[in-house]
């Protein structure tokens, strides 16, 4: 990314719980700094409902469950110039991928039958198809920074950020972990 240039940034959650993204609203007045580098151009937190033919900085956060997260990393991939995996979820599959060791059938008849007390049955419309394991960003495209945390903490979303804007790449690990 070249410095003095506003930057472009596109934001989605796949399979997660949205926390990723709390924690870059968590950035409170530095948000405001960070608006005048960058044009949100695509995210839940704005209005604009498809994503553009190029974007500087591409932002996933959450795991590969189904075929709506795949169809999304790789537009993301394909689109954004730079692509970053937040969190857990999108860096190591983290909680949603704690099905992987059960078959998606089990998993199915489990989440929509057995734990349903009024009326159970599998859903057929308006529901991706879950994949047969989830997986991490990189494990469907290719990803060029990994930021770590469950969530990670704002001050580490802002160094990564501010470093990204002002051309040089960051190193995560001097501000984030697993779990952290």
């Amino acid at each position: 990314m070249s410095k003095g240039t506003r930057v472009t940034v596109a934001t989605t959650w796949l399979d997660g719980c949205s926390g990723c993204h709390m924690s870059f609203l968590d950035m409170d007045e530095r948000l405001v700094d960070l608006a005048e580098q960058i044009d949100i151009v695509y995210s839940p937190f704005v209005d604009a409902k498809e994503l553009p033919e190029q974007v500087d900085l591409g932002i996933l956060e959450g795991s590969i469950s189904n075929e709506e997260d795949l169809h999304k990393a790789r537009e993301f991939r394909a689109r954004c110039k730079v692509l970053l995996s937040l969190g857990d979820c999108a860096v190591n599959g983290n909680v949603p991928a704690m099905r992987n060791p059960f078959k998606l059938d089990d998993v199915i008849e489990r989440a929509y039958r057995d734990n349903v007390d009024l009326n159970p049955q599998i859903p057929t419309e308006g529901v991706p198809r879950l994949l047969a394991t989830v997986r991490p960003v990189h494990g469907v495209v290719d990803v060029d920074i990994f930021v770590p945390g469950c969530p990670p903490q704002a001050d580490a979303i802002h160094y990564v950020l501010t470093e990204l804007i002002a051309g040089r790449t960051p190193d995560p690990s001097q501000v984030t972990r697993f779990g952290a």
